[in-house]
C-alpha cells in the first residue's frame, strides 16, 4: 500500500522551501501526501534553531506523537532542518520513539533514511558537516500553483554575533545563473507567475563565481522572462547592497518595488557589538536612495530589541530610525540567548521585564507607522494577485484575500467577478487598517490566468530538480542560450 505522508515546517522561507524539496522527494519515492484529516504514516519536521523555544517547541510535539505512533504499527518519525543539525543524536536520546535524523546538507538522504530505518529497525541519524548536493537539484512538490520559491544560494559568509545559521548551514554556496533561471522558467511553464529569490544574504550573490554585481544582473535577466510577472527577493543585507540593485528594481518591470531590508538595531554601537558592518547612515542611505528611484516602495525590516548591553539610549536610536525609515511594516523581535552564538556569552544579558518593556514601545510606534502608511493607501488602485489562507474572516466578510505588488495585504470583495486563486484583480483601496488594507468596491478588472486554472483544478507544479551540483565540482554541461546574467 502507499504510505502517507506529512510534513510539519519550523522557521524561515528557506526551511519553506526545504520542505517543497523534501514533499518532491517523498512522492517520487512512492509516498502520497495525507489528506488533512488522515495520520499519515510517515510525519517529518523541518525544525528551526533561530527562536529560544525552537527546542521545546519540537520536543513537546514530539511527545505528543508518541502515543499516536506506538497505537500505529509501521509509523515513522523523521526531524530534519537546523534543530536537527544543531541537537544530532540528542534528539533520539531524549524522543527515542524518533526514527530518522538528519540535517541542513542532506535533506536528500531521507527516502533512503527511512527505508533503512524501517529496514534494521532502529533509528538512523546522518548529520553531514558540509554540503552533499545542492537542494535545488533535488524534486520539489510545489506548495502553490502561482508562487515559487527560487533559492539563489545557501549558506553564509557572515559572523553576526546573534546568529546561529551559519555554523548550521554553512557557508556561502552560489548556484550557476543558468540553473536559476532554468528554474525560474520551469516554474512559469506550469504558470506560476510570482517567484521570490532566496538567500540568507542574496546581495552577496556570486561570491563564487567573482562577479559582486551578479545580483542586479539576475534580476535583469528575471525581466526577460515572458508570463513571469513578480519577482521578489530576501534577504539582502545592507553590507553588500549596490546601486546597481536598485537600479534593476527601478528599470526591471517585472521587480516589484517592495524591499525587505534588516536593521536589526538602529545604534552604531550594538551594531559593532552584533557585527554587523554597517551604521545607521549608511543604512538611511540606502532608504533614500530607494525612495529616490522608487517613490513608491513598501520597506519593511527586522529588528531585534535588548541585545546583550543595549542601554535606553541605543533603544532610542532605534525608535529613531524607524521613525526616519516609515517602514511599512516590521518582524520585531526579543533577543533570546541560542548557545554556540558569541552574543550568548557577552555580559550585560538584560532582564526580560526590560526587554518587553521596550518591545511593546517599538511594536506600538511600528504600529502606528504601519496604519499612517496604510491610511495613505486610501483611494489608489492596487493590483492583486488573488491568494489562499491570507484571510481568516473571509467567508463572514464574503472577501476575498490577496497580495499587492509592494507586498501589502489586501482584502477585496469580488463583487460580481469570480476571481480564483492565481488570478489577477485591480481595485480601488476603501479602507486602511493598520495591519492591511480592504477594498470594498467593485474590482476594476479581473484577469483569468493559467494559474488560476490550475488552482481551481486542484493541480500544483511539480518541478524536476534544476542543477550542475556545486559549482567548483567537475566541469558543468553546456547551458541553454540565456540572455541576461545566464552568460556570467
Amino acid at each position: 500500500m502507499t504510505r502517507s505522508y506529512q510534513i510539519r515546517t519550523f522557521g524561515c522561507q528557506m526551511n519553506v522551501h526545504d520542505s517543497e524539496r523534501l514533499a518532491g522527494l517523498l512522492e517520487d519515492a512512492g509516498y502520497a501526501r495525507a489528506a488533512e484529516d488522515e495520520q499519515a504514516d510517515v510525519v517529518v519536521f523541518n525544525t528551526c534553531a533561530v527562536r529560544e523555544n525552537a527546542d521545546n517547541k519540537l520536543y513537546g510535539t514530539l511527545g505528543h506523537l508518541a502515543p499516536r505512533k506506538a497505537a500505529k504499527p509501521g509509523m515513522q518519525i523523521a526531524v530534519g532542518g537546523c534543530l536537527a543539525q544543531k541537537d544530532r543524536s540528542e534528539i533520539v536520546r531524549r524522543a527515542p520513539w524518533v526514527d530518522v535524523v538528519f540535517g541542513t546538507h542532506n535533506i536528500g538522504s531521507l527516502p533512503v533514511l527511512l527505508e533503512r530505518a524501517r529496514h534494521n529497525s532502529e533509528a538512523q541519524v546522518e548529520i553531514l558537516d558540509a554540503l552533499e548536493t545542492f537542494p535545488s537539484s533535488l524534486p520539489a512538490a510545489r506548495d502553490s500553483a502561482y508562487s515559487g520559491w527560487v533559492s539563489i544560494s545557501v549558506g553564509c559568509n557572515n559572523t553576526c554575533t546573534f546568529c546561529i545559521v551559519p555554523s548550521l548551514r554553512g557557508k556561502e554556496k552560489d548556484r550557476r545563473p543558468g540553473d536559476v533561471l532554468a528554474e525560474v522558467q520551469a516554474l512559469v511553464d506550469e504558470g506560476v507567475l510570482e517567484v521570490t529569490l532566496l538567500g540568507q544574504n542574496v546581495n552577496s550573490y556570486g561570491v563564487e563565481f567573482g562577479d559582486r554585481y551578479a545580483f542586479g544582473k539576475l534580476l535583469r535577466a528575471c525581466g526577460d522572462i515572458d508570463g513571469l510577472e513578480r519577482v521578489r527577493f530576501t534577504s539582502p543585507h545592507p553590507k553588500d547592497f549596490t546601486d546597481d540593485v536598485i537600479a534593476a528594481m527601478a528599470e526591471t518591470p517585472n521587480v516589484v518595488h517592495n524591499l525587505h531590508m534588516p536593521l536589526q538595531s538602529g545604534s552604531d554601537r550594538v551594531l559593532k557589538a552584533m557585527r554587523r558592518s554597517y551604521r545607521t547612515e549608511k543604512y538611511l542611505g540606502i532608504i533614500d536612495k530607494v525612495r529616490a528611484a522608487m517613490p513608491d516602495a513598501a520597506i519593511t525590516t527586522d529588528i531585534i530589541v535588548g541585545f546583550p548591553g543595549e542601554t535606553e539610549e541605543d533603544f532610542q536610536g532605534t525608535l529613531d530610525v524607524v521613525r526616519q525609515a516609515r517602514f511599512s511594516s516590521a518582524f520585531t523581535f526579543q533577543y533570546s540567548k541560542r548557545p554556540g552564538t558569541p552574543a550568548a556569552d557577552l555580559p550585560d544579558q538584560l532582564p526580560k521585564a526590560v526587554v518587553q518593556e521596550r518591545f511593546d514601545r517599538l511594536v506600538a510606534l511600528q504600529n502606528e507607522m504601519t496604519h499612517s502608511l496604510n491610511l495613505e493607501q486610501v483611494g489608489r488602485t492596487v493590483e492583486v494577485l488573488v491568494a489562499t489562507g491570507e484571510g481568516k474572516r473571509d467567508a463572514e466578510t464574503h472577501r476575498m484575500s490577496g497580495r499587492a505588488r509592494d507586498g501589502r495585504l489586501v482584502h477585496f470583495t469580488p463583487g460580481a467577478t469570480a476571481p480564483r486563486p492565481g488570478d489577477v484583480v485591480e481595485t480601488v483601496v476603501t479602507y486602511g487598517a493598520p495591519h492591511y488594507l480592504v477594498a470594498d468596491g467593485e474590482p476594476l478588472t479581473w484577469r483569468r490566468t493559467k494559474a488560476g486554472d490550475r488552482s481551481e483544478a486542484g493541480i500544483k507544479p511539480k518541478t524536476a530538480g534544476v542543477g550542475l551540483g556545486l559549482p567548483s565540482f567537475g566541469a558543468p554541461a553546456p547551458l541553454p542560450a540565456v540572455s541576461g546574467c545566464a552568460a556570467q
